[in-house]
């Protein structure tokens, strides 16, 4: 049935390929819907086969962190110098390009993620869901594309997270993972901004990130790649920031370990970030990561973490750390909203291994702890950190 449908709607976009994906959205009955509520549980002009109560059908204990297409994805787009207006659900799908999109041509491209978790009394809740789209907006304007306001970030993700509600997680069993995405979808030649773009949010649940698991991940310093420069763009979460670690992370994964820690690019001695996560180093009662300087992710688990710790009564540093540094570090660890918290076991560097603290009453198992127990409401949220989903 999910292969009839999708090949019903390619064969619907190609027939229309002369026309933008927006304006194929707004004009064709087929695919526009109206907006998700309680009273309409799917768009109009779907005849799904299924109940929206139903539960989805996945083997919890075994989820990963791969994509599992889910029911609904969120559309909105706009034309250069304009504002984003009121966006709609439809079937997820796939979507239409022309050739010399902007996105294709030259990255222009930012996305987000974030999670939304279920509650022992099933409710539903998002996590810090402002502050990504604040950045957001923030990689946006970097990338010389127009994005959607706060609110209406906000509320394009809690839509969507609404009318996928069936494929969240059990309590324990891992999250829903939330994509939303804004790129370049109007036809460019020439080096410019794209003349129109498109916001879409997608879901997907998800469980560990590492295929270790909760187990200590071992890291390899890359020496001869570099993830970003002063004056890029990785200090934001820019598509074009990813591709170019894939051949490091190819390597270091073919010689056994979790993933690459990066260092800076003109000093080679100082701590950036890991390929998808920021990185933390404690010693005593001192935890210390690298400043955010412009090439480095400004991470919402990252700041939620620090924020954490501080309440904790640990000192937190956020200043250039040297790699030299690692030999005296009791405990080393990574955090994101795919990892969420990760121990560090070992970081090799320079064919020296150096092994980190991995039992015992652990700091990052605190912090972690406290992070989750904040995500899925079993920590009264008093930082209003949280949006329940109705």
């Amino acid at each position: 049935m999910a292969i009839q449908k999708s090949s019903s709607i390619r064969n619907l976009l190609q027939s229309l390929r002369a026309a933008s994906f927006s304006s194929m959205i707004a004009n064709d009955h087929r695919f526009t819907s109206q907006a998700y509520s309680p009273a309409t549980t799917k768009p109009s002009g779907y005849s799904g086969d299924f109940s929206d109560d139903e539960d989805a059908d996945v083997n919890w204990d075994k989820l990963g962190f791969g994509l599992t297409q889910t029911d609904y994805m969120y559309v909105m787009s706009c034309c250069k110098d304009q504002s984003f207006l009121k966006g709609q659900l439809c079937r997820y799908a796939n979507i239409e390009l022309s050739p010399s999109a902007g996105v294709l041509n030259y990255g222009q491209g930012v996305y987000e993620g974030m999670k939304a978790n279920r509650t022992q009394d099933g409710r539903i809740l998002l996590f810090r869901a402002d502050q990504n789209a604040g950045r957001m907006r923030h990689g946006a304007e970097r990338m010389c594309m127009p994005s959607p306001s706060i609110d209406q970030f906000i509320d394009a993700v809690k839509e969507t997270v609404s009318a996928n509600k069936r494929w969240i997680p059990p309590p324990g069993k891992g999250s829903l993972y939330v994509r939303p995405m804004l790129l370049g979808t109007g036809p460019i030649l020439g080096l410019a901004p794209a003349p129109e773009y498109t916001f879409l949010v997608y879901v997907s649940p998800v469980g560990y990130y590492f295929k270790e698991g909760t187990a200590p991940l071992n890291l390899y310093i890359e020496e001869e790649y570099v993830r970003a420069s002063p004056g890029g763009a990785g200090g934001v979460k820019s598509i074009t920031n990813y591709a170019p670690v894939m051949k490091a992370i190819t390597k270091a994964k073919d010689r056994g370990f979790s993933d690459v820690l990066y260092l800076d690019a003109i000093n080679k001695k100082y701590l950036e970030e890991v390929s998808s996560c920021n990185i933390f180093i404690v010693k005593g009662n001192v935890i210390s990561t690298p400043a955010t300087n412009g090439t480095i992710l400004e991470g919402v688990t990252r700041k939620s973490i620090i924020e954490i710790a501080k309440d904790h009564g640990y000192q937190v540093e956020e200043r250039p750390v040297a790699v030299d540094e690692l030999v005296d570090a009791d405990e080393v660890f990574c955090t994101g909203t795919a990892v969420g918290v990760a121990l560090v076991g070992s970081i090799t560097y320079r064919n020296k291994r150096t092994e980190f603290r991995s039992e015992g009453r652990l700091v990052c198992q605190q912090l972690y702890s406290t992070l989750v127990g904040l995500q899925t409401g079993r920590i009264e949220d008093k930082k209003g950190w949280t949006l329940e989903i109705n």
